[in-house]
């Protein structure tokens, strides 16, 4: 029966033109060399090598050998090496970033569906809000990440939208969100706004702005907090309005802010959340799989890209 073994031999023979040459090139004897060399002959009922001074010359059906047998053991190497990373994978750390509310999209249910596949696993999911997560991308800390796009620099930058999530208003008054709110009612709202300390980089606020640049004013916010639940409960306590995304308000209004209601606005605003990675990077098995899972939960409830 043909062996990888037999193979191995065969090729280091036919590099060296020597037995002993590819002996020493294996860590082996030379007569284990020679057995396998006959042994294959003899498997495949051809002569291989023809014996000429110290050396030996392949034939033509040596020839026609070699590719198929490079072919085999590249095959096997390849095998063994995608084991190992599987291996590997399964018992190490999985890094991810994420957006500063992906929470609400994924969270807990995009960890549960990684350990539902390789219960061995570690996971650390990153990330306060997206600006620093495309740090730690540039940084090399992170291999890919899922974020808001539009405070990522595209420049050593893979983007890749995967999806887009509408901006809507908020407001315990339902006369405001009777019909869709214009640049110029957002220029004249009391809002709360999250993500206070990324004022200048946020996403949503980015929106908001190019919006109201027309109207020559930027939003009005009376309150400003950190995480987007305060911003909701504190909408539905009837201190300000606010403007966050579809997914977020219609998550949270229910629990946190009942008698709230929402509307769009007009022109309809997005947020576009995309995957991100180094320009020219190899992806590993991991980055790849949470790339696939995290996709598939953002899809589950924003608009697919």
């Amino acid at each position: 029966m043909l062996s990888l073994h037999q193979l191995t031999c065969f090729l280091a023979t036919y590099e060296h033109g020597s037995l002993t040459a590819a002996a020493e090139e294996l860590g082996y004897a030379q007569p284990s060399v020679s057995e396998q060399i006959r042994g294959l002959e003899k498997t495949l009922g051809v002569q291989l090598f023809r014996r000429v001074g110290r050396g030996v010359v392949p034939t033509t059906v040596a020839d026609t050998l070699r590719p198929h047998a490079e072919r085999v053991l590249a095959s096997v190497d390849e095998a063994r090496q995608s084991v190992q990373q599987v291996k590997s994978f399964e018992t190490g750390t999985i890094r991810f970033g994420m957006f500063g509310i992906a929470r609400l999209y994924a969270g807990a249910g995009l960890i549960a569906d990684v350990l539902s596949r390789y219960p061995g696993v570690r996971v650390e999911l990153v990330g306060q809000n997206s600006t620093e997560v495309a740090e730690d991308l540039r940084r090399g800390r992170l291999e890919a990440a899922m974020l808001a796009v539009a405070t990522v620099e595209s420049e050593g930058m893979t983007v890749t939208p995967v999806a887009r999530e509408e901006l809507v208003y908020i407001s315990a008054d339902p006369a405001r969100t009777a019909t869709p709110v214009t640049a110029h009612r957002l220029s004249l709202a009391s809002l709360v706004m999250a993500e206070t300390t990324y004022r200048a980089v946020d996403s949503t606020r980015q929106t908001l702005r190019r919006m109201l640049h027309e109207t020559g004013r930027n939003p009005q916010t009376r309150i400003e907090v950190e995480d987007i639940e305060t911003a909701v409960e504190l909408v539905g306590l009837g201190y300000a309005d606010s403007v966050i995304p579809k997914g977020a308000a219609l998550q949270l209004l229910p629990r946190l802010a009942p008698k709230a209601t929402w509307t769009t606005l007009r022109p309809r605003q997005y947020d576009t959340f995309s995957v991100v990675h180094r320009t020219g990077a190899t992806l590993s098995p991991a980055a790849r799989l949470m790339i696939e899972l995290a996709t598939a939960r953002i899809q589950a409830i924003a608009e697919p890209l």
